[in-house]
């Protein structure tokens, strides 16, 4: 919900802790005239069902991707995800402005402070996170981009990536290296990406967060692929974003999703990456 709290277009934001039933009432009371379903899940469905008003959704390719995961034939289309949800709003007449993705901060993050004052103001951010294994960025890969930085680095990403931080911070104590991982909320870590020279970053929430900041990006894609439609959306400057992942193996990709570990034992995909050139950017 944070993530929407100062969206300026949000009239009304709906949460529930376990289940849709128990924003089910409320919802009625609106009196909705339609439903824009992006998630076109069973829970949406059961929303749309219940609310028993017109409804509009998307194509979201589930048969094309299924198709590129187990026999690994392509028919998935050239098209970022953001624009397939634009293609479902043409009855609509709802056009994309083409300026990328927003994310919106207490008066533009001035007052979240999340870094040290003495913290230098040019850096690159590390994104350690990731909801699976095998899309997050090993340690040994960290440690092959870390020594050739030449800015200050700080680390993002939860209690999970704390300890992994930690191994960071003692290696290359010759560097300027701050590990926020753990320590600061999701809108702190924003406002660090927001002003960061460059984000490195697996294929993660905050690699849309960087996107939407119009930052550089450097992306490196593990079982997962970029044709999926995820990759970092910049419509007007696609020079912003760098996509680095190895196309020359038989089992990639080996889920749309993830897992807690490589199916083939070898996690070659994120291993056998060249990250020599990730700081080109800058």
């Amino acid at each position: 919900m944070n993530i929407l709290a100062h969206n300026p277009y949000i009239t009304k934001i709906h949460t529930f802790e376990n289940n849709i039933q128990e924003v089910i009432a409320q919802l009625k009371l609106e009196n909705f005239d339609l439903i824009i379903d992006l998630h076109k899940n069973l829970r949406s469905f059961i929303l749309k069902k219940q609310l028993a008003v017109k409804s509009i959704s998307y194509d979201k390719i589930n048969f094309e991707k299924w198709l590129m995961v187990k026999l690994k034939i392509n028919r998935l289309p050239e098209k970022h995800i953001v624009d397939r949800y634009f293609d479902a709003l043409v009855p609509l007449s709802v056009e994309n402005d083409n300026q990328g993705l927003d994310y919106f901060l207490e008066n533009n993050g001035r007052q979240i402070k999340a870094l040290p004052d003495s913290f230098p103001e040019k850096y690159v951010v590390f994104s350690l996170a990731g909801t699976y294994i095998t899309k997050k960025i090993p340690l040994q890969k960290w440690k092959e981009m870390a020594a050739l930085s030449p800015l200050p680095i700080v680390l993002l990403g939860g209690d999970n990536e704390k300890e992994m931080g930690e191994v960071l911070e003692k290696e290359f104590k010759k560097q300027t290296i701050f590990n926020a991982c753990g320590l600061i909320s999701l809108n702190q870590s924003a406002a660090v990406i927001s002003d960061a020279q460059l984000i490195i970053t697996g294929d993660t929430g905050l690699m849309h967060i960087a996107a939407a900041f119009k930052k550089k990006i450097v992306s490196l894609w593990g079982n997962t692929i970029p044709e999926f439609g995820m990759y970092p959306y910049f419509p007007q400057n696609q020079n912003l974003s760098i996509v680095i992942e190895n196309k020359n193996l038989k089992c990639r990709p080996c889920s749309k999703l993830g897992f807690d570990s490589c199916p083939e034992k070898h996690f070659n995909c994120m291993m056998q990456l060249d990250v020599s050139n990730v700081f080109r950017q800058i």
